[in-house]
């Protein structure tokens, strides 16, 4: 932690805040074309509407992110994400954002494609490695077809290399007693990657990853619906049993330091209830993270925007602060009422307790 914040969070106490803020800061800066993807798919529409509207490309004032993380002093605010729509290392300001993490002792949590733009996989982790809690790289696959037929336009042979060599740095870097992150393969689960799921443990244990984390799919498109393995019973009991494949490799494949890798949101479906959260599944956002748009605009979660949109209107982060935001009537009243409303009753991302 810095100098600057330390002393600064000696003289204050805490205000209520979230503990951790995602900013979307190039949503539409992508160089890849994942089929999942609500923005940058080959079946999204978006980027082709904005682009015949004349739309220039969204991408976050550097100042706002300033003036937020400015704001935090005092709270419980120790870990921001950059955007997870779009490629964030792409971001014309992510070198200065860096730079601001340092000045205030938080920590940056990173999701990437993996193919580590600009600097390329060795440079970015001597930059990233020292600042960050969690470096999630995308990945869909445990084969070369598999995973370029869902992450279009990546090269295989080289995020495997970009892989090896971000770890070799981590290592590296944590050996000096510098600092440690850790590394996670991100996933869709999808009906043309879950059978892959074991050989992905397999092959990131090889790799030294330390976790692997997924989510079911947000069908975004016609054309991926048959993807989702909550689409019917069968498809659910499918990945029940792929479940219990991963358990087994877990056991079966620990990483060179003779570690476990860790397992999340990877864990049975309720064949009775195909589309409804676990019963007694709990929301891990609400009075804990925060997202800012582009433009400013508070975010409950990290449903797509369209249908987190139906929970309300919070705030404008250029004209307010996020501690007002959090302690409001209107955020409270969704905190306490959420389970109410059919998009958090159908979310993929709630967590069992």
């Amino acid at each position: 932690m810095s100098k600057l914040s330390n002393k600064i969070n000696e003289k204050l106490p805490v205000k209520p805040g979230p503990w951790r803020i995602t900013f979307d800061t190039n949503p539409d800066d992508c160089n890849l074309h994942c089929i999942m993807c609500e923005e940058h798919s080959p079946y999204s529409e978006l980027q082709k509407k904005r682009r015949s509207l004349g739309q220039p490309p969204r991408r976050m004032k550097f100042e706002l992110i300033e003036k937020i993380l400015s704001e935090s002093v005092g709270t419980p605010l120790r870990e921001i994400i950059p955007s997870t729509m779009g490629e964030p290392l792409l971001y014309q300001d992510f070198d200065r954002m860096i730079d601001l993490c340092q000045k205030y002792g938080i920590k940056l949590n990173l999701t990437t494609n993996g193919t580590f733009p600009g600097k390329g996989a060795i440079a970015w982790a001597k930059r990233l490695v020292p600042v960050t809690s969690d470096v999630k790289i995308s990945w869909n696959g445990a084969t070369k077809t598999t995973q370029e037929s869902i992450m279009l336009g990546t090269q295989w042979e080289k995020v495997l290399t970009n892989v090896r060599e971000f770890i070799a740095v981590r290592d590296e870097i944590a050996a000096a007693g510098k600092n440690w992150c850790r590394v996670t393969f991100q996933l869709t689960f999808l009906a043309t990657n879950v059978i892959e799921l074991p050989e992905i443990i397999k092959l990131a244990a090889s790799l030294g990853v330390d976790r692997i984390k997924g989510h079911h799919l947000w069908a975004h498109f016609a054309e991926i619906q048959p993807l989702s393995m909550r689409r019917s019973p069968s498809a659910m009991r499918e990945w029940n049993q792929i479940v219990r494949d991963c358990e087994i490799a877990v056991d079966s494949f620990p990483k060179p330091n003779g570690e476990k890798i860790v397992l999340e949101n990877i864990f049975p479906l309720d064949t009775a209830q195909p589309n409804q959260s676990p019963v007694g599944a709990i929301c891990p956002f609400l009075g804990q993270e925060a997202w800012v748009s582009t433009a400013g605009r508070f975010n409950p979660c990290c449903a797509p925007d369209a249908l987190r949109r139906s929970l309300g209107e919070f705030g404008n982060l250029y004209h307010t602060t996020i501690g007002e935001i959090w302690q409001s009537e209107t955020y409270q009243n969704l905190q306490k009422n959420y389970q109410k409303y059919a998009l958090c009753a159908s979310c993929n991302m709630r967590k069992t307790l």
